[in-house]
């Protein structure tokens, strides 16, 4: 059982605090993990949306904490002394720390993004890097994995975060029934681009019957061209819209969707690399090893071994 507690700072952002509850703490995740609010000290801590939530526990909760989530909070003034010397001693004692939004805040107060590279949300990011200057802040992107230290970009990029730690936990298969039940996309790389200052349409408005038809045609050597040919529009014309919509190019969309269909075929088939990569639609076995590797740092046959074990235990039968 893998212990996930969320540091309730005042006044935290309700909606960052309930993004960790809702993927570690919700009933379907009692096998793999358990969830806890905590806060400088149990009672009730303020939100910024005006009304209290009540954390059971106190700091102490930290020190047997698998993972620490630090939600967002508001103003921005760096946490009592005695938080961040729980946060750094739990780092210390292995734990994995995160934080959500503004979150980063704290963690770089305790001076643990020192070194690192970071992000936090757009419109606080130039204040993260000028007050904390030893850490290396990316505001484009939307969240970071340095291994047990991990930032996410504004509000919903938290989401992303959590299911990405959640794939790392227990691979594709286990972050997309979570992405499933929450209704959200399933996977969006950490280096997509935050949308900053400008609208944002609804996801995939224009392109959800292209994005579809594309996922049933992996295997297929699909271009822009052809891409744009099923919506209806000029490649060119295309290409600048799809990009305007979900934030990443047409061709790297479909690159990061050949790379989670693969990933969910290691998990969950014994099917060889060979075929994997030509039912995905990456070509070859070195070109499929090339592109998965360079996401995931990690070669298909060492992920699977690494995936298969897991999942198989997860799911093994229990005696009665």
């Amino acid at each position: 059982m893998h212990s996930v507690v969320a540091l309730a700072l005042p006044d935290v952002v309700a909606f960052d605090l309930a993004i960790p509850a809702q993927v570690f703490g919700h009933e379907d995740e009692r096998q793999r993990y358990s969830f806890a609010v905590c806060a400088a000290e149990p009672g009730l801590v303020h939100t910024t949306t005006g009304y209290a939530i009540h954390a059971a526990e106190g700091l102490d909760a930290l020190r047997s904490a698998d993972t620490i989530v630090v939600p967002g909070f508001s103003p921005l003034t760096d946490p009592p002394p005695e938080v961040t010397q729980a946060l750094r001693d739990a780092a210390a004692n292995g734990a994995r720390v995160v934080s959500v939004c503004t979150g980063a805040f704290a963690l770089a107060a305790a001076g643990l993004l020192d070194g690192r590279r970071a992000t936090t949300h757009w419109r606080n990011a130039e204040r993260l890097q000028t007050l904390y200057p030893a850490v290396a802040v990316d505001a484009g992107v939307l969240y970071t994995d340095e291994g047990d230290v991990s930032t996410s970009a504004g509000v919903a990029a938290g989401i992303d975060l959590c299911l990405h730690l959640v794939r790392t936990d227990h691979g594709a298969e286990a972050a997309n029934r979570i992405a499933r039940r929450m209704v959200v996309a399933p996977h969006r790389e950490g280096g997509q681009t935050q949308f900053i200052e400008r609208p944002v349409a609804a996801p995939l408005t224009h392109f959800a019957e292209t994005c579809g038809w594309a996922l049933q045609h992996l295997a297929e050597p699909l271009t822009v061209v052809d891409l744009a040919a099923h919506a209806g529009w000029a490649p060119s014309s295309f290409a600048r819209k799809f990009l305007k919509e979900t934030g990443t190019p047409p061709l790297r969309w479909l690159t990061s969707q050949r790379i989670a269909e693969a990933r969910r075929l290691l998990e969950t088939t014994d099917l060889t690399v060979q075929a994997v990569a030509a039912r995905t639609g990456l070509g070859t076995s070195a070109n499929f090893r090339l592109h998965f590797t360079r996401e995931l740092n990690t070669t298909p046959s060492s992920y699977r071994r690494l995936y298969q074990g897991r999942n198989r235990s997860a799911l093994a039968p229990r005696s009665s």
